[in-house]
């Protein structure tokens, strides 16, 4: 198994101090505490073995949570470590210009020696997704097969098109529903040193009148074809089989047992389908959090601190994230509707093997029955930077490191060996 540390991320302060200082995230003095707290955070994260650090992203938080990491501040965290890898879960693909991303994501992995990810993602965040695609209309997906939520896929998926083209070696012309290149597509733009283009640039880039045709875009990645896919927090069947097509690993946020290994077995065959035969969880990843604790009352006070009680209970419940975590009775208690507050709790979530909690053996006997469900090639954790204490987040991070990386390490070596 390899291990994803992902990080929101968030403005250190209480709630207290949030309310007092609102908008926090106007504060240049919080700010700066929060680069340091990351950097520190994620050179831990590599000195005790991860393999990752990831952020999402996200724009406009003035309240300072989840404020999300963009290209220079994944290139900054890079350049302040040396072997672990950076990048984001992921570029909400509607928000951005397709151009503009592949060459944004390709610097960073020229700059970094392929030391990154791209991990791609349809937004579902109102405030500033609307904001940011107004002009190709697109607004945040709901899930609910609207028109809207409907717009917002077919525009995630021609962005993910336009990458592949664009991180390709050749020139290409395209025509879709938001996009086109060249732009006009049936003229093509004036390009007036088009003499110096057509003997320096790329071949067919411009034609005999002067105009461009053809799209080079340059950097490359350093990776190639292009950095690894992933895509974010991933719970439909739909999606699975999507990324199985494109061998894009899904980070995938339903965790009871029965759920994970069908959606596992599910990535499984699609992929042989495309002609990738892959072992169960191989390409495959999953989201978890983990608290260690030497009581269920530490357990609570943890959770209450950190994201179950800020994340989920204050702020990602309102998008209908609870709905991960529904069991079988709900569909009977809750018919068509969504989990109600008083279901948005510490124990759903232990229940629901989303949340390992309690003691070293605690914790790894809910990983030892994840691995033994769906073996994951992929483990992300998703920590409670900026909520918890520096000194308690550090402890939680050591401890992982120290008593239960290690474990899944070997296991995943030994595998291996198997299959050779």
């Amino acid at each position: 198994m390899k291990f994803i540390l992902f990080l929101l991320p968030t403005i250190p302060a209480t709630l207290a101090e949030r309310k007092r200082l609102r908008p926090i995230a106007s504060r240049t003095d919080r700010w700066q505490a929060m680069i340091e707290e990351v950097t520190e955070i994620a050179q831990l994260a590599e000195q005790v073995g991860f393999d990752a650090v990831a952020f999402p992203e996200h724009h406009l938080h003035s309240e300072g949570f989840e404020i999300g990491g963009p290209p220079e501040f994944l290139l900054y965290v890079a350049m302040q470590t040396k072997r672990i890898k950076v990048g984001p879960i992921g570029y909400v693909l509607p928000s951005w210009d397709p151009l503009r991303l592949a060459i944004t994501t390709a610097w960073l992995d020229q700059l970094t020696a392929g030391r990154s990810f791209v991990g791609l993602a349809r937004g579902y965040q109102q405030r500033w997704l609307d904001q940011m695609a107004q002009k190709i209309h697109i607004s945040a997906a709901t899930g609910d097969r609207s028109e809207p939520d409907e717009t917002n896929r077919r525009a995630f998926e021609e962005a993910y098109q336009l990458l592949k083209l664009a991180w390709g070696d050749e020139p290409f012309r395209f025509r879709g529903e938001f996009y086109e290149y060249p732009y006009p597509y049936e003229t093509g733009t004036p390009w007036p040193p088009h003499i110096w283009t057509r003997k320096y640039g790329a071949p067919g880039e411009v034609d005999a009148q002067g105009r461009i045709q053809k799209i080079a875009v340059v950097p490359k990645p350093y990776q190639k074809p292009h950095p690894p896919l992933f895509q974010a927090f991933s719970t439909s069947e739909s999606t699975i089989r999507w990324c199985a097509r494109e061998n894009i690993t899904p980070m995938i946020l339903l965790s009871r047992s029965e759920q994970l290994r069908h959606l596992a077995r599910i990535y499984m065959e699609e992929a042989g389908r495309a002609g990738r035969w892959l072992a169960l969880g191989e390409g495959v990843g999953v989201l978890r959090q983990i608290y260690f604790a030497d009581s269920p009352r530490a357990v609570e006070r943890l959770a209450a601190q950190g994201l179950v009680g800020v994340g989920y209970q204050r702020f990602w419940g309102h998008f209908g994230f609870w709905e991960a975590f529904r069991f079988p009775e709900d569909e009977f208690n809750y018919p068509q509707q969504p989990l109600p507050p008083r279901e948005w709790t510490v124990e759903r979530m232990l229940r629901s093997q989303y949340l390992f909690a309690g003691s070293v053996s605690a914790v790894t006997e809910g990983m030892d029955e994840m691995v033994e469900t769906a073996n994951p090639e992929w483990f992300a954790w998703l920590f409670d930077q900026g909520l918890l204490p520096r000194a308690e987040l550090k402890r939680q991070l050591e401890t992982f490191g120290t008593h239960i990386l290690p474990r899944y390490r070997r296991m995943h070596d030994e595998t291996s060996r198997g299959r050779i």
